[in-house]
């Protein structure tokens, strides 16, 4: 097999982690991950950084939290009046709830307060502001 290059089908094995070592994903419990580079499936930075790389080639990979899921907005954290959720609804931090704003869109958002008067909700992905290391495997590079 040849170099994985734009286009080619890749199967990759990986380990991801954040600076402090825990474990964020892992393909272990779920087998690797084939897709094809320059499809936009994966964070682009690590699609380069497969790029040249053979079956059963290792190497570790970190992207920049600009690279993954970009930096923690505080505009993507809002208060929301309690009475807003139904009667008798249980929030509690931690919670995750879809929330449907104007024009329809939806999105879940992590609760991350409650008092008697707000629900504080995060729309950042959990892992936004973070650096993400990849220790990854090329299983196969098709065409």
């Amino acid at each position: 097999m040849g170099r994985a290059e734009i286009g080619s089908s890749v199967t990759i094995s990986y380990i991801g982690t954040l600076d402090n070592g825990r474990i964020f994903h892992s393909t272990e419990a779920h087998g690797p991950v084939t897709f094809t580079i320059g499809a936009d499936q994966l964070f682009p930075a690590l699609e380069r950084a497969l790029i040249g790389m053979r079956s059963g080639e290792t190497k570790n990979i970190v992207l920049t939290a600009d690279e993954a899921y970009g930096q923690r907005r505080q505009e993507n954290i809002i208060q929301v009046a309690r009475q807003t959720f139904p009667a008798g609804k249980e929030i509690s931090v931690g919670q995750k709830l879809s929330i449907e704003f104007k024009g329809g869109a939806a999105r879940v958002m992590v609760v991350t307060g409650v008092n008697e008067n707000d629900v504080t909700l995060d729309g950042n992905h959990p892992l936004a502001g973070l650096d993400l290391t990849f220790a990854l495997k090329v299983e196969q590079v098709g065409e």
